[in-house]
């Protein structure tokens, strides 16, 4: 989002004001592409392409910005090895330093962590019924995440004295790092669904990082949500600093074994840098959605399905159908509705940098397309809707009829709203309860055991040509 975008959000939010006139609407620019008369597939991979996280492209704007916190025009990729790499050497002191360059905080390790008389307050001026919802949510994340937790299994393999047993233990990581955003707007839901789900599975020590802005650190709604779940490590600091602080440890926050959460460019590729010292979910890109809609789709449904994820700016809202009035339908309904929404500049952008509207030829061709694209949010509003599930299988997540939509699964449902993004969701999958679980294969022999399977032990270490392994066993019992 640029400068301007920001200036104007925040003047239109001071005065009251929609981003957009109600009684002038802005034509919408968004790519329209009909499968009958053209070839969808270089186009869909070129808007694949600019949905993916890049670390090489950066503005005029941002160019200079570099120069003048660096002395050099380095890409995001730089910036974030050389953020990362300083923490790693330095420390807290870094930490502290590019928190006061890039965010212009002055901090230090004490008015970094939020404490706890803070989330005390936070918590007591928080309005009831929003503690109430923040409870609700709280309670359906859990059920839903307990009920798919993996469990422990046994395998016994016994025949007469040879007893073999074979065990999977799951057992949560002892601690993992939440970032939550705070540049824009305020993310207590990313809070909820990336927290709870760890919670659900026994995790005693969990460190959240939010910006130090007034949607961050110092909102006291994020706050108020931070105490309701029990989470007292709540530290203002945001951006790669953030992650290479919980990847490492400094001053104050200790290591974590894993780092989940969303975040902007320089997040996911701090989180991408760090792997390997930590774990991560996924380097996630923008925000997208792609709806699969017949004639029993509303267009006023449709649109709004759209715009939902667009208005994240930078994010993505494609459209395919093989009714052809729902195309202009949803067009004129775009229009409308971005003239009235306070975000709706910044959805227009997206939806034509990043959006499209689609005529495939029938169905099948819809549920190959979207697979093609592999979104991260897939909502299937038709008349068959769980016919069509059968047919789909690029998803992080999928909501199903035409009154789930997906701000369901942002907010309430359960499942977290961490999903696969970038066409990634062709082998990754959303964040649940299992990530925070840190599995163990168990295996125990008695002697008759492992004279059972000696012969076979013995002749694959002969095949692969490391003697020793076949000793261990020849040691212990003789190789049939």
């Amino acid at each position: 989002m640029t400068y301007d975008c920001y200036f104007h959000l925040w003047f239109c939010r001071c005065y009251g004001l929609n981003s957009m006139s109600e009684t002038d609407p802005v034509p919408l620019n968004i790519q329209t592409i009909d499968c009958h008369s053209e070839d969808p597939i270089a186009a869909l991979a070129e808007l694949r392409r600019k949905l993916s996280p890049q670390g090489d492209i950066v503005s005029a704007a941002g160019r200079q910005r570099t120069i003048e916190l660096f002395g050099a025009p380095l890409t995001p990729q730089e910036v974030v090895e050389k953020i990362c790499g300083d923490v790693r050497r330095r420390g807290l002191a870094a930490v502290l330093e590019y928190t006061a360059k890039l965010d212009h905080k002055e901090l230090d390790a004490a008015s970094m962590r939020v404490s706890a008389d803070e989330l005390a307050a936070a918590h007591a001026a928080a309005d009831a019924d929003y503690l109430a919802t923040i409870r609700r949510i709280r309670d359906n994340v859990l059920e839903f995440q307990r009920a798919i937790l993996n469990e422990d299994v046994t395998v016994e393999r016994v025949n007469g004295e040879s007893r073999v047993m074979l065990k999977q233990r799951y057992l949560p990581l002892r601690r993992v790092g939440v970032c939550i955003p705070g540049g824009a707007a305020a993310y207590p839901s990313t809070l909820l669904m990336t927290a709870v789900p760890a919670q659900a599975t026994g995790v005693q020590e969990i460190a959240a990082v939010v910006p130090p802005t007034d949607f961050g650190g110092y909102n006291t709604d994020l706050l108020a949500a931070c105490r309701e779940l029990g989470i007292s490590e709540v530290f203002r600091v945001g951006g790669a600093q953030a992650v290479a602080a919980l990847a490492y440890g400094v001053e104050g926050i200790a290591q974590v074994d894993k780092i989940v959460g969303p975040g902007n460019l320089f997040v996911a590729l701090a989180k991408q840098h760090v792997f390997g010292d930590v774990d991560i979910d996924s380097i996630a890109g923008p925000s997208e959605v792609v709806l699969i809609a017949d004639e029993t789709a509303r267009p006023d449904f449709a649109a709004s399905d759209l715009i939902s994820q667009a208005e994240h700016s930078p994010g993505s809202g494609v459209l395919i159908t093989w009714h052809p009035p729902l195309i202009d339908a949803v067009h004129a309904e775009l229009v409308k509705q971005l003239s009235q929404l306070q975000r709706g500049d910044l959805a227009r952008t997206s939806l034509e940098e990043y959006g499209a509207l689609i005529l495939a030829r029938d169905a099948d061709e819809a549920c190959r397309l979207s697979d093609l694209l592999a979104p991260e949010h897939l909502h299937v509003s038709t008349a068959n809707a769980e016919q069509l599930l059968g047919n789909l299988q690029n998803a992080g997540a999928i909501f199903v009829g035409h009154y789930t939509p997906v701000a369901a699964g942002d907010y309430v449902a359960g499942p977290s709203h961490v999903l696969p993004t970038g066409g990634t969701a062709r082998f990754a999958n959303g964040l649940c309860a299992n990530d925070f679980l840190k599995r163990s294969s168990i295996i125990s022999y008695n002697e008759a055991g492992l004279r059972g399977d000696a012969g076979d032990i013995c002749l694959m270490a002969d095949k692969e040509g490391l003697t020793a392994h076949g000793a261990s066993v020849s040691v212990r019992v003789r190789c049939e």
